[in-house]
Protein backbone atom coordinates (compact mmCIF):
# COMPACT_ATOMS: atom_id res chain seq x y z
CA UNK A 1 0.00 0.00 0.00
CA UNK A 2 1.29 3.45 -0.89
CA UNK A 3 0.97 5.88 1.97
CA UNK A 4 1.46 9.58 2.28
CA UNK A 5 3.57 11.55 4.74
CA UNK A 6 2.62 15.13 5.47
CA UNK A 7 4.77 17.32 7.65
CA UNK A 8 5.90 20.86 8.21
CA UNK A 9 9.48 21.18 7.03
CA UNK A 10 12.11 23.56 5.76
CA UNK A 11 12.85 24.32 2.13
CA UNK A 12 16.54 24.74 1.59
CA UNK A 13 17.20 27.03 -1.36
CA UNK A 14 20.87 26.07 -1.45
CA UNK A 15 22.08 29.02 -3.50
CA UNK A 16 25.54 28.35 -2.11
CA UNK A 17 25.56 24.91 -3.73
CA UNK A 18 24.76 26.07 -7.24
CA UNK A 19 27.48 26.81 -9.75
CA UNK A 20 26.28 29.94 -11.51
CA UNK A 21 27.41 30.41 -15.07
CA UNK A 22 28.14 26.78 -15.90
CA UNK A 23 26.78 25.65 -19.22
CA UNK A 24 26.52 22.36 -21.07
CA UNK A 25 24.90 20.96 -24.16
CA UNK A 26 22.17 18.37 -23.75
CA UNK A 27 23.31 15.10 -25.32
CA UNK A 28 20.19 14.51 -27.40
CA UNK A 29 18.72 17.93 -28.04
CA UNK A 30 21.71 20.27 -27.86
CA UNK A 31 19.86 22.49 -25.41
CA UNK A 32 22.07 24.85 -23.44
CA UNK A 33 21.38 24.81 -19.72
CA UNK A 34 22.75 27.13 -17.06
CA UNK A 35 23.10 25.74 -13.55
CA UNK A 36 21.33 27.81 -10.93
CA UNK A 37 19.29 27.40 -7.79
CA UNK A 38 16.05 25.51 -8.19
CA UNK A 39 12.99 26.85 -6.42
CA UNK A 40 12.82 23.36 -4.90
CA UNK A 41 16.35 23.59 -3.56
CA UNK A 42 18.11 20.23 -3.46
CA UNK A 43 15.05 18.00 -3.04
CA UNK A 44 15.66 14.69 -4.81
CA UNK A 45 13.59 12.83 -5.81
CA UNK A 46 11.04 15.63 -5.95
CA UNK A 47 8.02 15.07 -3.66
CA UNK A 48 4.53 15.01 -5.11
CA UNK A 49 3.55 18.36 -3.63
CA UNK A 50 5.62 21.12 -2.05
CA UNK A 51 4.29 24.35 -0.52
CA UNK A 52 7.03 26.82 0.30
CA UNK A 53 7.38 29.37 3.09
CA UNK A 54 10.06 31.84 4.18
CA UNK A 55 9.28 31.30 7.86
CA UNK A 56 12.30 29.61 9.45
CA UNK A 57 12.89 27.84 12.75
CA UNK A 58 15.94 26.57 14.58
CA UNK A 59 16.43 22.88 15.32
CA UNK A 60 18.10 21.61 18.45
CA UNK A 61 18.29 18.14 19.91
CA UNK A 62 16.71 19.43 23.12
CA UNK A 63 13.57 20.73 21.42
CA UNK A 64 12.82 18.30 18.64
CA UNK A 65 10.95 15.09 18.20
CA UNK A 66 8.47 13.57 15.79
CA UNK A 67 5.01 12.65 16.98
CA UNK A 68 1.90 11.39 15.24
CA UNK A 69 -0.70 13.95 14.29
CA UNK A 70 -4.22 13.35 15.53
CA UNK A 71 -5.37 12.01 12.19
CA UNK A 72 -2.48 9.56 11.92
CA UNK A 73 -3.14 5.85 12.18
CA UNK A 74 0.52 5.03 12.75
CA UNK A 75 1.07 2.78 15.71
CA UNK A 76 3.85 2.38 18.31
CA UNK A 77 6.05 0.49 15.85
CA UNK A 78 6.76 3.79 14.10
CA UNK A 79 8.52 5.36 17.07
CA UNK A 80 11.97 4.33 15.89
CA UNK A 81 11.58 6.74 12.98
CA UNK A 82 13.02 9.52 15.12
CA UNK A 83 16.39 8.56 13.67
CA UNK A 84 17.16 11.19 11.05
CA UNK A 85 20.13 11.87 8.85
CA UNK A 86 20.75 15.62 8.78
CA UNK A 87 23.35 16.64 6.21
CA UNK A 88 26.32 14.40 6.99
CA UNK A 89 25.40 14.06 10.67
CA UNK A 90 23.29 11.32 12.21
CA UNK A 91 21.33 12.63 15.17
CA UNK A 92 19.11 10.60 17.48
CA UNK A 93 16.42 12.66 19.14
CA UNK A 94 15.06 11.53 22.48
CA UNK A 95 11.40 10.57 22.43
CA UNK A 96 10.88 12.53 25.64
CA UNK A 97 11.89 15.91 24.28
CA UNK A 98 9.73 18.90 23.41
CA UNK A 99 7.48 18.49 20.38
CA UNK A 100 8.35 20.88 17.55
CA UNK A 101 6.84 19.23 14.50
CA UNK A 102 3.82 17.01 13.86
CA UNK A 103 3.81 14.28 11.26
CA UNK A 104 0.99 12.27 9.79
CA UNK A 105 1.54 8.81 8.34
CA UNK A 106 -1.60 8.01 6.39
CA UNK A 107 -1.58 4.25 6.51
CA UNK A 108 -2.41 1.26 8.64
CA UNK A 109 -0.05 0.59 11.56
CA UNK A 110 3.06 1.46 9.58
CA UNK A 111 2.14 -0.87 6.75
CA UNK A 112 4.35 1.21 4.48
CA UNK A 113 7.43 1.15 6.70
CA UNK A 114 9.55 0.66 3.58
CA UNK A 115 8.69 4.14 2.36
CA UNK A 116 8.77 5.98 5.70
CA UNK A 117 12.59 6.19 6.06
CA UNK A 118 12.75 7.59 2.54
CA UNK A 119 10.23 10.28 3.39
CA UNK A 120 12.31 11.25 6.39
CA UNK A 121 15.15 11.53 3.92
CA UNK A 122 13.09 14.26 2.25
CA UNK A 123 12.89 15.96 5.63
CA UNK A 124 16.64 15.73 6.13
CA UNK A 125 17.27 17.28 2.71
CA UNK A 126 15.53 20.42 3.89
CA UNK A 127 17.70 21.08 6.92
CA UNK A 128 20.50 23.59 6.53
CA UNK A 129 23.07 25.35 8.67
CA UNK A 130 23.18 29.11 9.02
CA UNK A 131 26.38 31.16 9.22
CA UNK A 132 26.70 30.25 12.89
CA UNK A 133 26.43 26.53 12.25
CA UNK A 134 22.92 26.25 13.71
CA UNK A 135 20.54 23.87 12.00
CA UNK A 136 17.47 25.57 10.61
CA UNK A 137 14.32 24.57 8.85
CA UNK A 138 11.72 26.63 6.96
CA UNK A 139 8.03 26.05 7.28
CA UNK A 140 7.04 23.99 4.25
CA UNK A 141 4.19 21.55 3.67
CA UNK A 142 5.08 18.44 1.72
CA UNK A 143 2.91 15.57 0.55
CA UNK A 144 5.30 12.79 -0.38
CA UNK A 145 4.63 9.31 -1.77
CA UNK A 146 6.06 7.20 -4.59
CA UNK A 147 4.59 6.90 -8.05
CA UNK A 148 5.78 3.29 -8.34
CA UNK A 149 6.00 0.75 -5.53
CA UNK A 150 9.06 -1.14 -6.87
CA UNK A 151 12.18 1.04 -7.16
CA UNK A 152 15.23 -1.16 -7.41
CA UNK A 153 18.97 -1.34 -7.92
CA UNK A 154 20.61 -4.52 -9.27
CA UNK A 155 24.20 -5.19 -8.22
CA UNK A 156 26.21 -8.10 -9.57
CA UNK A 157 28.54 -9.78 -7.07
CA UNK A 158 29.63 -12.65 -9.31
CA UNK A 159 31.66 -11.08 -12.12
CA UNK A 160 33.59 -9.26 -9.40
CA UNK A 161 33.22 -9.91 -5.69
CA UNK A 162 31.77 -6.91 -3.86
CA UNK A 163 32.97 -6.52 -0.25
CA UNK A 164 30.22 -6.21 2.30
CA UNK A 165 31.20 -2.63 3.15
CA UNK A 166 30.63 -1.63 -0.49
CA UNK A 167 27.19 -3.23 -0.51
CA UNK A 168 26.24 -1.53 2.76
CA UNK A 169 27.48 1.85 1.56
CA UNK A 170 25.33 1.57 -1.53
CA UNK A 171 22.30 0.49 0.49
CA UNK A 172 22.77 3.70 2.46
CA UNK A 173 22.93 5.66 -0.78
CA UNK A 174 19.87 3.86 -2.12
CA UNK A 175 17.91 5.05 0.89
CA UNK A 176 19.08 8.62 0.23
CA UNK A 177 17.61 8.29 -3.26
CA UNK A 178 14.40 6.56 -2.15
CA UNK A 179 15.11 3.18 -3.74
CA UNK A 180 13.44 0.36 -1.85
CA UNK A 181 14.57 -2.89 -3.54
CA UNK A 182 18.08 -4.34 -3.61
CA UNK A 183 18.14 -6.94 -6.38
CA UNK A 184 21.16 -8.99 -5.41
CA UNK A 185 22.46 -10.87 -8.47
CA UNK A 186 24.61 -12.87 -6.14
CA UNK A 187 25.96 -15.73 -8.33
CA UNK A 188 26.62 -16.34 -12.03
CA UNK A 189 28.97 -18.19 -14.42
CA UNK A 190 32.09 -16.51 -13.09
CA UNK A 191 31.78 -17.25 -9.37
CA UNK A 192 29.52 -18.62 -6.66
CA UNK A 193 30.23 -16.45 -3.59
CA UNK A 194 27.09 -17.43 -1.65
CA UNK A 195 28.09 -19.81 1.15
CA UNK A 196 25.31 -22.38 1.29
CA UNK A 197 24.78 -24.29 4.51
CA UNK A 198 23.20 -27.17 2.62
CA UNK A 199 25.76 -27.30 -0.19
CA UNK A 200 28.95 -25.64 1.11
CA UNK A 201 30.95 -27.15 -1.75
CA UNK A 202 29.26 -24.71 -4.16
CA UNK A 203 31.26 -21.77 -2.82
CA UNK A 204 34.27 -23.86 -1.77
CA UNK A 205 34.85 -24.77 -5.40
CA UNK A 206 32.88 -22.11 -7.23
CA UNK A 207 33.90 -18.87 -5.50
CA UNK A 208 36.98 -16.93 -6.55
CA UNK A 209 38.36 -17.83 -3.12
CA UNK A 210 36.63 -20.13 -0.63
CA UNK A 211 37.27 -17.89 2.40
CA UNK A 212 38.04 -14.31 1.34
CA UNK A 213 35.52 -14.02 -1.50
CA UNK A 214 32.35 -15.50 -0.06
CA UNK A 215 29.24 -14.20 1.68
CA UNK A 216 28.76 -16.13 4.90
CA UNK A 217 25.34 -16.60 6.49
CA UNK A 218 26.27 -13.81 8.92
CA UNK A 219 27.17 -11.52 6.00
CA UNK A 220 23.86 -12.16 4.27
CA UNK A 221 21.93 -11.61 7.48
CA UNK A 222 23.77 -8.32 8.00
CA UNK A 223 22.90 -7.09 4.52
CA UNK A 224 19.24 -8.01 4.94
CA UNK A 225 18.92 -6.27 8.32
CA UNK A 226 20.91 -3.21 7.24
CA UNK A 227 18.60 -2.88 4.26
CA UNK A 228 15.44 -3.46 6.29
CA UNK A 229 16.25 -0.63 8.67
CA UNK A 230 16.45 1.64 5.63
CA UNK A 231 13.17 0.49 4.15
CA UNK A 232 14.83 -1.70 1.50
CA UNK A 233 13.86 -5.22 0.46
CA UNK A 234 16.55 -7.69 -0.55
CA UNK A 235 15.52 -9.87 -3.50
CA UNK A 236 18.18 -12.50 -4.32
CA UNK A 237 18.65 -13.83 -7.83
CA UNK A 238 19.78 -17.39 -8.51
CA UNK A 239 19.70 -17.59 -12.29
CA UNK A 240 19.27 -20.98 -14.01
CA UNK A 241 19.49 -22.99 -16.24
CA UNK A 242 22.05 -20.74 -17.95
CA UNK A 243 24.65 -18.59 -16.19
CA UNK A 244 25.54 -21.61 -14.03
CA UNK A 245 29.14 -22.55 -14.85
CA UNK A 246 30.26 -21.81 -11.28
CA UNK A 247 27.51 -24.05 -9.89
CA UNK A 248 28.90 -27.07 -11.72
CA UNK A 249 32.29 -26.82 -10.05
CA UNK A 250 30.83 -27.83 -6.72
CA UNK A 251 27.86 -29.96 -7.72
CA UNK A 252 28.62 -33.04 -9.81
CA UNK A 253 26.30 -33.88 -12.72
CA UNK A 254 24.36 -30.64 -12.39
CA UNK A 255 25.48 -29.25 -15.75
CA UNK A 256 25.03 -30.81 -19.19
CA UNK A 257 28.16 -32.47 -20.70
CA UNK A 258 28.88 -31.03 -24.14
CA UNK A 259 29.92 -33.28 -27.01
CA UNK A 260 32.31 -32.88 -29.90
CA UNK A 261 30.97 -35.39 -32.39
CA UNK A 262 30.38 -38.67 -30.56
CA UNK A 263 32.62 -37.95 -27.58
CA UNK A 264 32.38 -35.57 -24.59
CA UNK A 265 34.40 -32.40 -25.21
CA UNK A 266 35.12 -31.79 -21.54
CA UNK A 267 33.06 -28.61 -21.55
CA UNK A 268 29.71 -28.15 -19.85
CA UNK A 269 26.59 -26.22 -20.79
CA UNK A 270 23.43 -25.18 -18.93
CA UNK A 271 21.85 -27.15 -16.10
CA UNK A 272 21.02 -30.70 -17.20
CA UNK A 273 17.21 -30.73 -17.43
CA UNK A 274 16.71 -34.46 -17.97
CA UNK A 275 18.04 -35.84 -14.66
CA UNK A 276 15.93 -36.37 -11.55
CA UNK A 277 18.99 -35.50 -9.46
CA UNK A 278 18.85 -31.97 -10.89
CA UNK A 279 15.43 -31.37 -9.39
CA UNK A 280 16.35 -33.06 -6.11
CA UNK A 281 19.21 -30.57 -5.81
CA UNK A 282 17.05 -27.58 -6.74
CA UNK A 283 14.42 -28.60 -4.21
CA UNK A 284 16.92 -28.66 -1.35
CA UNK A 285 18.75 -25.55 -2.50
CA UNK A 286 15.72 -23.31 -2.88
CA UNK A 287 14.27 -24.59 0.38
CA UNK A 288 17.38 -23.13 2.02
CA UNK A 289 17.19 -19.88 0.03
CA UNK A 290 13.55 -19.41 1.04
CA UNK A 291 14.53 -19.51 4.72
CA UNK A 292 17.62 -17.30 4.41
CA UNK A 293 15.95 -14.46 2.50
CA UNK A 294 12.73 -13.28 4.12
CA UNK A 295 11.35 -11.38 1.13
CA UNK A 296 8.22 -12.74 -0.49
CA UNK A 297 9.98 -13.07 -3.84
CA UNK A 298 13.01 -14.79 -5.33
CA UNK A 299 14.37 -13.85 -8.75
CA UNK A 300 14.87 -17.04 -10.76
CA UNK A 301 16.47 -15.55 -13.86
CA UNK A 302 15.85 -17.77 -16.89
CA UNK A 303 17.60 -15.55 -19.43
CA UNK A 304 20.17 -16.12 -22.20
CA UNK A 305 20.16 -19.91 -22.34
CA UNK A 306 22.58 -21.17 -25.00
CA UNK A 307 21.19 -24.34 -26.63
CA UNK A 308 24.45 -25.35 -28.35
CA UNK A 309 25.55 -27.82 -25.66
CA UNK A 310 22.10 -29.33 -25.30
CA UNK A 311 21.98 -29.89 -29.06
CA UNK A 312 25.34 -31.71 -28.98
CA UNK A 313 24.43 -34.16 -26.21
CA UNK A 314 23.00 -37.53 -27.40
CA UNK A 315 21.09 -38.14 -24.16
CA UNK A 316 19.40 -34.75 -24.50
CA UNK A 317 18.59 -35.52 -28.14
CA UNK A 318 16.96 -38.78 -27.13
CA UNK A 319 14.95 -37.05 -24.40
CA UNK A 320 13.77 -34.43 -26.88
CA UNK A 321 12.49 -37.19 -29.15
CA UNK A 322 10.73 -38.99 -26.30
CA UNK A 323 8.99 -35.79 -25.22
CA UNK A 324 7.97 -34.89 -28.75
CA UNK A 325 9.85 -31.60 -28.65
CA UNK A 326 11.33 -32.05 -32.11
CA UNK A 327 14.24 -29.64 -32.55
CA UNK A 328 12.64 -26.83 -30.55
CA UNK A 329 15.01 -26.50 -27.61
CA UNK A 330 13.00 -23.63 -26.15
CA UNK A 331 10.49 -26.36 -25.24
CA UNK A 332 13.21 -28.14 -23.27
CA UNK A 333 14.03 -24.89 -21.52
CA UNK A 334 10.35 -24.45 -20.70
CA UNK A 335 10.22 -28.02 -19.40
CA UNK A 336 13.02 -27.22 -16.93
CA UNK A 337 11.67 -23.82 -15.92
CA UNK A 338 8.20 -25.20 -15.27
CA UNK A 339 9.61 -27.82 -12.91
CA UNK A 340 11.71 -25.18 -11.15
CA UNK A 341 8.73 -22.87 -10.71
CA UNK A 342 6.76 -25.72 -9.18
CA UNK A 343 9.63 -26.37 -6.76
CA UNK A 344 9.84 -22.75 -5.68
CA UNK A 345 6.07 -22.56 -5.31
CA UNK A 346 6.26 -25.22 -2.61
CA UNK A 347 8.38 -22.82 -0.51
CA UNK A 348 5.48 -20.32 -0.48
CA UNK A 349 7.63 -17.79 -2.31
CA UNK A 350 6.61 -15.75 -5.29
CA UNK A 351 9.06 -15.45 -8.14
CA UNK A 352 10.40 -12.93 -10.57
CA UNK A 353 11.73 -14.04 -13.94
CA UNK A 354 13.49 -12.39 -16.88
CA UNK A 355 11.26 -11.82 -19.89
CA UNK A 356 12.52 -14.83 -21.94
CA UNK A 357 10.63 -17.19 -19.63
CA UNK A 358 7.40 -15.41 -20.54
CA UNK A 359 8.40 -15.14 -24.20
CA UNK A 360 8.94 -18.91 -24.40
CA UNK A 361 5.43 -19.64 -23.20
CA UNK A 362 6.18 -21.16 -19.80
CA UNK A 363 3.06 -21.55 -17.68
CA UNK A 364 3.35 -18.94 -14.92
CA UNK A 365 1.48 -18.32 -11.70
CA UNK A 366 -0.81 -15.28 -11.83
CA UNK A 367 1.36 -13.44 -9.30
CA UNK A 368 4.59 -13.88 -11.31
CA UNK A 369 6.61 -10.70 -11.81
CA UNK A 370 8.06 -10.44 -15.32
CA UNK A 371 11.28 -8.42 -15.60
CA UNK A 372 11.63 -6.70 -18.99
CA UNK A 373 15.26 -6.10 -19.91
CA UNK A 374 15.80 -6.51 -23.66
CA UNK A 375 16.03 -3.22 -25.54
CA UNK A 376 14.78 -2.47 -29.03
CA UNK A 377 11.15 -3.52 -28.80
CA UNK A 378 10.61 -2.65 -25.16
CA UNK A 379 7.20 -1.00 -25.62
CA UNK A 380 5.96 -4.02 -27.56
CA UNK A 381 7.19 -6.37 -24.82
CA UNK A 382 5.58 -4.28 -22.08
CA UNK A 383 2.32 -4.40 -24.03
CA UNK A 384 2.51 -8.19 -24.38
CA UNK A 385 3.41 -8.93 -20.77
CA UNK A 386 0.81 -6.64 -19.23
CA UNK A 387 -1.73 -7.74 -21.82
CA UNK A 388 -1.26 -11.27 -20.51
CA UNK A 389 -2.08 -9.97 -17.03
CA UNK A 390 1.34 -10.20 -15.41
CA UNK A 391 2.87 -7.75 -12.98
CA UNK A 392 5.84 -6.12 -14.66
CA UNK A 393 9.03 -4.28 -13.78
CA UNK A 394 11.16 -2.43 -16.31
CA UNK A 395 14.95 -2.35 -16.67
CA UNK A 396 15.59 -2.23 -20.43
CA UNK A 397 16.35 1.51 -20.62
CA UNK A 398 18.30 1.59 -17.35
CA UNK A 399 21.38 -0.61 -17.86
CA UNK A 400 23.95 1.57 -16.14
CA UNK A 401 26.87 -0.69 -17.04
CA UNK A 402 26.71 0.93 -20.48
CA UNK A 403 28.61 4.18 -20.17
CA UNK A 404 29.30 7.02 -22.55
CA UNK A 405 31.03 10.37 -22.62
CA UNK A 406 28.74 13.13 -21.43
CA UNK A 407 25.64 13.36 -19.31
CA UNK A 408 23.91 10.06 -19.95
CA UNK A 409 21.83 10.58 -16.80
CA UNK A 410 19.53 12.69 -18.98
CA UNK A 411 18.74 9.67 -21.15
CA UNK A 412 17.70 7.70 -18.07
CA UNK A 413 15.73 10.64 -16.72
CA UNK A 414 13.64 11.03 -19.89
CA UNK A 415 12.32 7.46 -19.83
CA UNK A 416 8.59 7.12 -19.28
CA UNK A 417 7.82 3.58 -18.01
CA UNK A 418 4.19 3.77 -19.18
CA UNK A 419 4.88 4.98 -22.73
CA UNK A 420 3.67 1.72 -24.30
CA UNK A 421 0.22 1.34 -25.83
CA UNK A 422 -2.09 -0.34 -23.38
CA UNK A 423 -5.20 0.03 -21.29
CA UNK A 424 -5.23 1.66 -17.88
CA UNK A 425 -5.54 -1.81 -16.37
CA UNK A 426 -2.40 -2.90 -18.19
CA UNK A 427 -0.46 0.11 -16.99
CA UNK A 428 -1.49 -0.53 -13.40
CA UNK A 429 0.41 -3.83 -13.68
CA UNK A 430 3.70 -1.95 -14.09
CA UNK A 431 4.84 -1.70 -10.48
CA UNK A 432 8.14 0.02 -11.20
CA UNK A 433 11.62 -0.68 -12.40
CA UNK A 434 15.26 -1.28 -11.63
CA UNK A 435 18.55 0.31 -12.59
CA UNK A 436 21.03 -2.50 -13.32
CA UNK A 437 24.79 -2.30 -12.85
CA UNK A 438 26.30 -5.51 -14.19
CA UNK A 439 29.76 -6.34 -12.96
CA UNK A 440 31.99 -7.31 -15.88
CA UNK A 441 33.92 -4.05 -15.54
CA UNK A 442 32.85 -3.05 -12.03
CA UNK A 443 34.27 -3.86 -8.61
CA UNK A 444 34.82 -2.03 -5.33
CA UNK A 445 37.14 0.49 -7.01
CA UNK A 446 34.56 2.02 -9.33
CA UNK A 447 31.08 0.76 -8.46
CA UNK A 448 29.87 3.72 -6.42
CA UNK A 449 30.95 6.56 -8.74
CA UNK A 450 29.66 4.68 -11.78
CA UNK A 451 26.31 4.12 -10.09
CA UNK A 452 25.74 7.56 -8.56
CA UNK A 453 24.31 10.01 -9.44
CA UNK A 454 23.34 8.26 -12.69
CA UNK A 455 20.97 5.98 -10.77
CA UNK A 456 19.52 9.05 -9.08
CA UNK A 457 17.90 9.95 -12.41
CA UNK A 458 16.06 6.62 -12.33
CA UNK A 459 15.11 7.23 -8.72
CA UNK A 460 13.23 10.43 -9.53
CA UNK A 461 11.51 8.87 -12.52
CA UNK A 462 10.16 6.06 -10.32
CA UNK A 463 9.26 8.25 -7.33
CA UNK A 464 8.09 11.64 -8.59
CA UNK A 465 4.95 12.58 -10.50
CA UNK A 466 4.76 11.83 -14.21
CA UNK A 467 4.89 15.51 -15.14
CA UNK A 468 8.21 16.12 -13.33
CA UNK A 469 10.23 16.27 -16.54
CA UNK A 470 12.03 19.66 -16.53
CA UNK A 471 15.58 18.63 -17.42
CA UNK A 472 17.01 22.04 -16.49
CA UNK A 473 15.46 22.03 -13.02
CA UNK A 474 16.52 18.40 -12.63
CA UNK A 475 20.12 19.35 -13.41
CA UNK A 476 20.03 22.10 -10.78
CA UNK A 477 18.62 19.86 -8.05
CA UNK A 478 20.69 16.81 -8.98
CA UNK A 479 23.89 18.88 -8.92
CA UNK A 480 23.10 19.90 -5.36
CA UNK A 481 22.00 16.38 -4.44
CA UNK A 482 25.26 15.00 -5.80
CA UNK A 483 27.16 17.43 -3.59
CA UNK A 484 25.13 16.22 -0.62
CA UNK A 485 26.16 12.65 -1.38
CA UNK A 486 29.79 13.75 -1.63
CA UNK A 487 29.48 15.52 1.73
CA UNK A 488 28.28 12.21 3.17
CA UNK A 489 31.48 10.53 1.93
CA UNK A 490 29.86 8.97 -1.14
CA UNK A 491 32.16 9.29 -4.19
CA UNK A 492 29.36 10.20 -6.60
CA UNK A 493 30.77 11.34 -9.92
CA UNK A 494 30.13 14.92 -11.15
CA UNK A 495 27.44 15.79 -13.67
CA UNK A 496 29.64 18.40 -15.34
CA UNK A 497 32.28 21.00 -14.52
CA UNK A 498 31.47 22.26 -11.04
CA UNK A 499 32.54 22.21 -7.42
CA UNK A 500 31.06 21.19 -4.10
CA UNK A 501 31.48 23.27 -0.92
CA UNK A 502 32.57 20.05 0.79
CA UNK A 503 34.69 18.10 -1.67
CA UNK A 504 35.15 14.34 -1.40
CA UNK A 505 38.01 13.54 0.95
CA UNK A 506 38.17 9.81 0.39
CA UNK A 507 37.95 7.10 3.02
Amino acid sequence: MLTCLKFVVLLLLLSSRSCDGLQFNDIDEEVELVAQSSRYGSLWPLPQKVQLSDVSFKLTTSSFRIVDAKESSAGPSCKHLTFLNFSCHCVIFSTSTFVLWATSFEGNECDAFRDQPTRLETFSQLVYKDEFGTKNINQTTISDFPRFAHRGILLDSSRHFLPIKVILANLETMAMNKFNVFHWHIVDDQSFPYLSRTFPQLSQKGAYHPYTHVYTPADVKMVIEFARLRGIRVVPEYDTPGHTQSWGKGQADLLTPCYAGSKPSGAFGPVNPILNTTYDFMTQFFKEISTVFPDAYIHLGGDEVDFTCWKSNPDIQKFMEQQGFGQDYSKLESFYIQKLLNIVSTTNKGYMIWQEVFDNGVKLKPDTVVHVWIGGATDEEMHKVTGAGYTTILSAPWYLDYISYGQDWQKYYKVEPLSFNGTEEQKKLVIGGEACLWGEYVDATNLTPRLWPRASAVAERLWSAKDVTDISDAFNRLSAHRCRMVERDIPAEPLFSSYCPHEYKGV
